[in-house]
């Protein structure tokens, strides 16, 4: 099967040599076999109740993925299960632009967490942030969606002042602005050293209802000339009519993947987000082992080395 190769440098797809072995290919197999994939998770949410001490904005109630709170007690037994190394924390927007749970968690698991954070976007305060965010313990970047009534955000003004500060603070940011691409182009055009994750190849659960992923995709995929701008393959099995391993969704995640290269493709989960239709084992072995597409080379670099590389978490 065909295999992207990435062109911006890191590990090459050949493997290591060995000179004067009469079996060389099975020898490489061997080798990479008893090298365990590091698996990075780009995307969980995890969040707090709704209550008195700390109150959900009124328009978040009753937006969570989930009933009640998902926390670290019920995240680390899942990952520690499935084989999960490390998680990039996406504070939800439905608890309000706060970050404080994810650095709770990031301070207390530094090994296994880190936060890429909410900005207040409208507030007259947001822009002083940028210059010290990375400043703060398990803080790497910044996670922006335009979504419901943000969505005019992206166009009206508000979020003018964002990326040109960003920009000049080497902060990445994760984007997930449904039916916008090319606005996201015009961005990633004007501000080149501006790194820009998409989240969700840009997808929603309206859009995948109405059978338009693969239009929704033909403007992700525009994206992919822009070597600024790359994309979160998360949250297949939300978008998938089909029960695990999702069969419905592997070439949409094959076109995804030969436009934008196996550097710059992340797995990630949102497994809170319809969590009903896998188990996390299941949401890792839907790349590892369903997608004949993925090389043994591709596969340690969608599933962790490509997302720590782009966000600078060593």
């Amino acid at each position: 099967m065909l295999s992207c190769r990435g062109s911006s440098g890191g590990a090459s797809g050949s493997g290591p040599s060995y000179a004067g072995s009469p079996q060389p290919a099975a020898a490489a197999l061997a080798e990479r076999s008893r090298r365990r994939l590091r698996i990075v998770d780009a995307q969980v949410h995890l969040w707090k109740a709704d209550s008195p001490d700390r109150p959900w904005p009124p328009d978040g109630v009753g937006r969570a993925h989930l009933p009640e709170p998902f926390m670290v007690d019920k995240l680390l037994p899942l990952m520690d299960e499935a084989g999960v190394d490390r998680v990039v924390i996406v504070p939800p927007s439905w608890e309000g632009d706060r970050n404080d749970y994810g650095l709770e968690a990031a301070g207390e698991h530094p090994d296994r967490f880190a936060v890429m954070g909410r900005v207040p976007l409208a507030s007259r305060e947001a822009p002083g942030l940028l210059a010290g965010w990375k400043e703060q313990p398990g803080m790497l970047g910044v996670r922006l969606s335009f979504l419901r009534s943000h969505a005019a955000w992206l166009t009206n003004g508000t979020a003018d002042w964002f990326w040109p500060a960003a920009e000049k603070a080497g902060i990445p940011v994760m984007v997930l602005a449904v039916g916008q691409a090319p606005v996201l182009g015009r961005i990633a055009e004007r501000h080149p050293e501006l790194t820009l994750i998409v989240d969700h190849m840009n997808l929603s659960v309206d859009i995948a209802r109405s059978n338009g992923i693969a239009s929704a995709l033909d403007q992700t995929i525009a994206l992919a000339k822009y070597p600024n701008v790359s994309v979160k393959m998360s949250s297949s099995p939300a978008y998938s009519s089909e029960p695990y391993p999702f069969r419905d969704m592997t070439p949409h995640l094959r076109r995804v993947f030969e436009a934008f290269g196996r550097e710059r493709c992340y797995w990630g989960t949102d497994i809170t987000n319809r969590m009903e239709k896998a188990t996390y084992r299941q949401r890792i072995t839907h790349f590892t082992q369903e997608l004949d597409f993925l090389s043994d080379d591709d596969k340690e670099w969608v599933m962790g080395r490509g997302i720590l590389a782009r966000l600078g978490w060593s």
